[in-house]
Order: C-alpha cells, then structure tokens, then sequence
C-alpha cells in the first residue's frame, strides 16, 4: 500500500512540476467531455460517407475555432479528401478461374473476395495468373521477385509478409518485425507499379496476422474506400483463402507449397501458372468528400516560425453497420480518445506558443487504410521538408496512469532520444521495445508522414500501470474483444488519468520539438530518411 501511495504521489508532484514551468497542463474535464461526445450514439459512430462523418467535421472545426486555433490555409480549418465508395457485386459479376483448362469453383467470401482497385465500376478479363512469391522489390535487401517476367497485364498472386529469417541471413527484412514490404498495402501499390492488371493476396493467419473472417467481413457485402484523386490502383484487388488457392494451384500442375518454399530465396522467378481470370467484375461505385480539420498555434520565431510540428489524430470510425440490434460502432477507445485528446492539447498550447508553429490534425478515414493522412502527405498544408515531427494518437489509454509510455518506432530518428528525456522529466520511461511482428508502425496515420520523410512515430499507452496493477492488465486485456465492435463504447467510471497522461507526454515532447534549434533527424541509414534526403536536394 506504502508503494502504490508513493507510486501516485511521485505521479502527482510530477503533474504539479509541469505547472511550476508555465507549460501548458492538460485538463481532464475538457478531455473527457470531448471523448463522451464523441463516441455518443448522437454522432453514429463516425463513419466515412455517413451523416455522423459530417456531424463530426462540424464539431472539430468548431472546437478547433473555440480553442483559438487559427486556419492553416485561408480561412477554413477544412480539407477536401476525395474519396471513392467501392462496393463489390459478385451477384452482378461473372468473374472465375479457369486452370489447365477447367473452370475452379471458387466462391465469393468463403474462397475469394474482390474489388476494383482503380474506381471503375465495371471490368472485363482475360488475364494468366502468375504467381511472384513476394510481390517485393528491394533493392537494399538484393531482392527483385519481379526479374525477368513482365506481369503487363496479368493477375499477380502472391504472398503476404516478407521473407523469412535464415541461420545465414537472421536480419533480412528486419527479421522477426515485419517491414512494409510485407503490409498487404505494399502489395497492391507493386503490383500497380509493375503494370499489372490485379493482384490476388494468398491469405494465412501466420503471414497477415488475422482470421479469414477479418478479410471476408472487410471485402464482403461492405462499402471500402480509396482515393478518388491519387494514382489509381489495379483494376482488381483481392484475397485468396489458402485452401482455395492450394485447388487453384493443383488444377493447373502446380504444388503451393513447393512454390511458397521456393519463394523464400532470393534467386526465385515468378512461375505461370496455367491459369487464366475471366469474365465481368462489376462493383458499385460513389464518390465522397470528406475533410482533414487543421489548425495551428503560429511560433513565435521570426526564423523558426516557418517549421512546424504536426499533432495527429484520426476522427472517424466504422459508422452504422446492420439493420437490427445496435448498429453503431460507437469508437470511444479507437479513436474519440485520440481526437478527445488532441481538443484538450490544442485548448492548452494556444495559451503559451512555441517557437515553431503547432498544428492540431485531425485526419479522416484512417479505418479505410489511412486515407486522410495520405491525402495530407499528397498535398500538405505545411511544407513537409519543413515539418519538424508528426506525433500522433490512436487508442489512448482508458485504464489509468503509468510508469512507462509508449514510443516504438521513435527509435527510427532523433525523436527516439528526445522521447525518453521528456519520458524522464515526468517521472516515467519509454517502454520497453517489442518486436513489432505485425507491423503496427505501419498501421496508423503517422505512417504517411514517415513515408514522405517526415520523423514520426504514435505515442502509445504505457503497461506498467500504477494502480490496482492486477485489476488494470485485466483492464486493458478485456478490450481486445471490443476492438471494432459495437461494444467499445465510453465508460463515465473510466479512469482517464492515463489518458491525460497519454496526451500530457505528446505535447511536452512536441513542445521540446518546437523549440529545439534544429529540427529532428533520421537515423542514418533508415529507408524512410531517404524521402527527405531526396527533398533536400
């Protein structure tokens, strides 16, 4: 008991030691009237393309104005994100496999899912099937899974994940960790940049870290959504269940698992496969606008003004889904906390500006594959190569406080060191590093920002809870099975101690950022380090 009181007084004094520095001190009643609003059924669970999307927009932008944020870009804290709507009809469709001459009953949603990839409703193939292992080009690693073969035209299947460890090459694809080579979104964007006219995903729990189930409820009988007004992806984008492709393979002579073995050397070549994709895939097809909502704290630097340091956070959610029972997908953890969270920081950094200019992001359609952030990093509002650091939130933590925070993939740059001084000056430290084997630092909206070279990485909640730690791990474990489901909904008994813990970090660290003498840079030899090299030049 002795240690658990000293546990929250260190915690306490910790808070009271960021007051005596006139910095900004976020507050928990803000933040938590923003999350119990947000996550409200009233705005539906904030679904892209939906009425509650556009109850959301409304609500931040005026918040954003309330809080005395100014417009990034003219007078409007709104910007446009062009998206597409894309829904398969396999009723409509007459698309199937043909191999060694025979047609391969696959069913829709049991077997195989689809879609277009490029916005188009309708399509007409005759396409081989090849199969490329991979589907990887990496230069660095000496791996080409596309040399000597031209897919122009042709179906790709390939695996999902990368290249497994050896005994002689342990480190190849970061080992263990997942690399974006693996991330089924690095597939489709080869595929389309070797000119091929779709991509079938071979799918097994190992490699993409799920259930066939996750995969058919994502592609089937549900709207997905794409860029309307980036390059266009392939004309098909799917996934094979592993039993099917295992009977696609056969029918055409061909051994999956021998391929899939050989696949895993760097001197593989892609294999025909006797087999051809044709007939009709029909989809149904609608364009959305959505908006990113931005709006900045101005440095007070004549010079240093001209940078800036994002904070990010995704508003939308899966929205209203079903006919009967509860329907709305509420979100409260994932992520009105986040946006909750970002509100309460913007209402504390505008009172005490920093060198550098702030600004508060709040992106759309990160559910849909980090499409909001994406369009952001395809037209900033801020230079990027002027953009300091982009910290971002997702899921904050609901259980209570801790001694630790997360900071995986701040390691990548500068940040890293930076992280674990401002972790230090509030009586916490960085949590110890996990191997990321599904690739979670490639899964949320400071992603595209590392993808354009910009440092960035999300802050995470802690695992070393102060309080009640037995009761807590319980806690935060018993939300695994609420993770986009109607059931994460928000808890007026929640202790959000954590969670203005959570936000407090990324604005101090943002703030150290802000007013450092240079801005942040990437470890020397990081792939996504190159992006600003390039721009530099």
């Amino acid at each position: 008991m002795q240690k658990l009181f000293s546990s929250l007084a260190l915690t306490a004094l910790a808070f009271s030691a960021q007051a005596a520095t006139g910095l900004p001190v976020v507050q928990e009643a803000p933040l938590r009237a923003h999350l119990a609003f947000l996550s409200n059924d009233l705005l539906e669970g904030r679904g892209t393309g939906q009425r509650g999307a556009d109850l959301t927009v409304a609500y931040l932008e005026t918040q954003a104005q309330m809080a005395g944020l100014k417009p990034v870009r003219g007078n409007s804290y709104r910007q446009s994100v062009q998206i597409a709507g894309v829904k398969s009809l396999p009723q409509d469709s007459s698309l199937q496999a043909v191999a060694g001459g025979k047609a391969v009953p696959l069913a829709f949603g049991p077997d195989w899912v689809w879609a277009t990839g490029d916005s188009v409703a309708a399509h007409t193939f005759d396409a081989p099937l090849v199969f490329v292992g991979y589907g990887i080009t990496a230069p660095e690693e000496g791996w080409n899974d596309f040399k000597g073969v031209d897919v122009k035209n042709k179906i790709v299947v390939m695996m999902v994940n990368d290249p497994q460890p050896t005994a002689a090459e342990p480190n190849r694809f970061a080992g263990k960790a997942l690399t974006y080579y693996g991330r089924w979104t690095y597939k489709f964007e080869e595929a389309r940049r070797q000119g091929a006219a779709g991509v079938l995903l071979i799918h097994t729990k190992p490699s993409a870290s799920y259930d066939w189930s996750v995969v058919q409820n994502s592609w089937s009988g549900s709207e997905r959504f794409q860029l309307a007004d980036r390059t266009a992806g392939t004309p098909l984008q799917g996934w094979i269940a592993e039993d099917a492709a295992r009977r696609l393979f056969a029918a055409g002579g061909q051994d999956l698992d021998a391929l899939r073995a050989q696949a895993e050397s760097k001197d593989f070549k892609a294999v025909a496969l006797n087999a051809r994709l044709s007939g009709e895939m029909k989809s149904a097809v609608r364009k959305v606008e959505q908006f990113n909502i931005a709006g900045m704290v101005p440095g007070t630097d004549p010079a240093l003004k001209e940078e800036a340091v994002i904070y990010s956070g995704h508003w939308d959610h899966l929205g209203k889904q079903g006919d009967t029972g509860d329907t709305i997908y509420n979100g409260a953890v994932d992520n009105a906390s986040g946006t909750a969270g970002l509100l309460a920081m913007a209402q504390e950094a505008v009172k005490q500006p920093a060198k550098r200019t702030q600004i508060f992001l709040w992106v759309a359609a990160e559910e849909q594959g980090l499409l909001g952030s994406a369009a952001y990093a395809a037209d900033p509002l801020w230079p990027l190569n002027k953009t300091a650091a982009a910290l971002n939130l997702d899921s904050l933590n609901f259980v209570g406080a801790t001694h630790d925070i997360g900071a995986q993939g701040s390691e990548r740059t500068e940040l890293g060191a930076m992280a674990a001084a401002t972790a230090k000056a509030m009586g916490m430290h960085i949590a110890a590093a996990r191997p990321d084997l599904a690739g979670g630092y490639f899964r949320s909206d400071h992603f595209s920002f590392a993808k354009a070279g910009v440092p960035a990485f999300s802050i995470n909640g802690g695992r070393e809870y102060i309080k009640d730690v037995a009761a807590s791990k319980a806690k935060a474990a018993a939300y695994g099975p609420r993770y986009h489901q109607v059931t994460d909904e928000y808890d007026a008994s929640w202790d959000l101690s954590g969670m203005t813990q959570q936000a407090q970090f990324t604005l101090n660290l943002g703030l150290a950022v802000a007013n450092a003498a240079k801005m942040p840079a990437w470890k020397a030899g990081d792939a996504f380090g190159k992006a600003r090299e390039q721009a530099a030049k």
